[in-house]
């Protein structure tokens, strides 16, 4: 069935459906950058504790990867916020 066949019901529905997926991918992605920037800088120091001879150098990268996690995900957020007010605006300028 051509595009052009559709009612504007139909089209609203799916477009309201791949908002909705859309939405889910971005809290998915908000959910794994914190765990991972963990994850990378524990690797990241006990791979240099084991370079240098050392066991304390996990820890700071531990702390630096939460950190650059906490921003990450700061900066998502804010900007699926700015994406996610851009839609609606798009959306209401569209209905009338």
């Amino acid at each position: 069935m051509p595009q052009n066949s559709l009612n504007p019901g139909q089209n609203r529905r799916r477009s309201g459906v791949v908002d909705g997926l859309v939405r889910a991918e971005r809290l998915l992605q908000i959910a794994f950058i914190l765990p991972s920037a963990v994850l990378v800088g524990w690797l990241i120091g006990a791979g240099l504790d084991r370079w240098l001879h050392q066991n304390w150098i996990y820890l700071p990268g531990l702390i630096l990867g939460a950190i650059a996690g906490f921003i990450e995900v700061f900066r998502l957020v804010l900007s699926n916020e700015r994406a996610m007010e851009k839609e609606d605006q798009a959306r209401k300028n569209e209905d009338r």
